[in-house]
């Protein structure tokens, strides 16, 4: 290890050590200390789409102004993409001065707005001590999940623990389900949500009554009472932008539609076997996940019924020329697929994955039309 190194690491462990000390001791907040919750606006890239949650303890009497952020984890995780997919990977709580968090988002044109709570000081200063001694013990860590467990809702749970209350509950958007929530954060990304929509099953269809998004959280956050009053009188601006619509020439419903579209019209059988071995092997995956998972989101998946692995059985068929094998195996999968469209007609994807089930009807159709026809034997006058 040269020189430069080993100094770089000194310092580290040196500024690490520190900052642990000072967040396991007890900091008496003044009579002007605020606190707050920070709301960051979404950004284009896979982990800013849902925006961002945080609490400001701003106390300028003890030159305090920090910013706890839960959205924490470490790429360095062994096995990291694993642990994310089976869903026991770790986050944590770090806390960023002020000055610092509020450059990141101005560096990445992203949105900041601001809720002061309106608590007594001694509900200040545990929510304080809380925090750090959250940061201090490892009670930050924890195991995040997509809707039960994140940013937002550890900023909920902390808070409603300090109040000693469950005062902060969802307030808006409790008639409409989780998925239709989250379809307008997929704009101008459409394989996100295309992704998003046939790889999350039955537990997104449920009714969004749990705060799990940071934008519902700051709008709930403008009604909720605590001991009669409201609990954030007003949303302050820290920073404004305006969000940059991405362009991108391959990832939008266009090249979606051309794809599916040539497929029909080159009518190649090594090209629709490609398709149906590629809806077969994401079946495949669904499967996979659904039992390896942690994530409740990902169970149910009703979605296998477009993308069903028994589109295998049916090229194995196509492979060993079984006539009547490939007719009922055809059979089998457009029969699933009119289920499906049964359970997807009221859903917030039906539109989205339309076309792909009139493309795999129509390639379905075709073995199943061709067994039906009368063999031109049976039809040779005799002479």
């Amino acid at each position: 290890m040269n020189l430069y190194l080993l100094k770089k690491l000194v310092l580290f462990i040196l500024l690490f050590t520190t900052i642990n000390y000072s967040f396991g001791q007890n900091h008496l907040l003044s009579k002007e200390a605020k606190v707050s919750v920070i709301t960051c606006g979404t950004g284009n890239e896979s982990y800013s789409m849902f925006g961002h949650t945080a609490i400001r303890i701003n106390d300028p009497f003890n030159n305090i102004d920090w910013v706890y952020n839960y959205g924490a984890f470490d790429f360095g995780t062994p096995n990291f993409v694993l642990k994310f997919i089976k869903g026991d990977l770790q986050y944590f709580a770090v806390v960023h001065p002020y000055a610092d968090f509020i450059n990141e988002y101005t560096y990445e044109k992203r949105s900041v707005y601001e809720q002061e709570l309106q608590i007594p000081n001694t509900l200040k200063q545990q929510l304080f001590d809380n925090l750090n001694t959250s940061l201090a013990s490892g009670e930050s860590h924890y195991t995040y999940k997509f809707i039960d467990k994140n940013c937002t809702s550890m900023v909920v749970d902390i808070i409603n623990k300090t109040l000693d209350t469950t005062a902060i509950v969802k307030k808006v958007d409790t008639d409409i389900t989780y998925r239709t929530i989250l379809y307008p954060y997929f704009d101008h990304h459409f394989y996100e949500k295309l992704g998003t929509s046939i790889i999350f099953g039955k537990k997104v269809d449920g009714m969004g009554t749990q705060l799990f998004l940071p934008f519902e959280l700051e709008k709930s956050l403008k009604t909720v009472q605590f001991k009669k009053q409201l609990l954030a009188k007003e949303t302050k601006t820290l920073l404004e932008f305006e969000k940059e619509v991405p362009f991108s020439w391959w990832n939008n419903g266009y090249t979606y539609l051309l794809i599916l579209g040539g497929i029909l019209i080159l009518n190649k059988r090594s090209v629709n076997f490609g398709y149906l071995g590629l809806l077969a092997v994401t079946g495949l995956f669904f499967v996979f996940a659904g039992s390896y998972s942690l994530h409740r989101e990902l169970e149910y998946n009703y979605n296998i019924l477009l993308f069903n692995p028994a589109l295998l059985v049916l090229l194995y068929f196509y492979a060993i020329k079984k006539e009547k094998g490939i007719y009922y195996a055809a059979l089998f999968n457009l029969l699933s697929l009119a289920v499906y469209v049964v359970i997807l007609i009221n859903k917030a994807h039906f539109l989205i994955v339309l076309p792909m089930m009139i493309t795999s009807t129509i390639i379905l159709l075709k073995p199943i039309l061709k067994s039906l026809k009368p063999s031109t034997q049976n039809l040779t006058p005799n002479t």
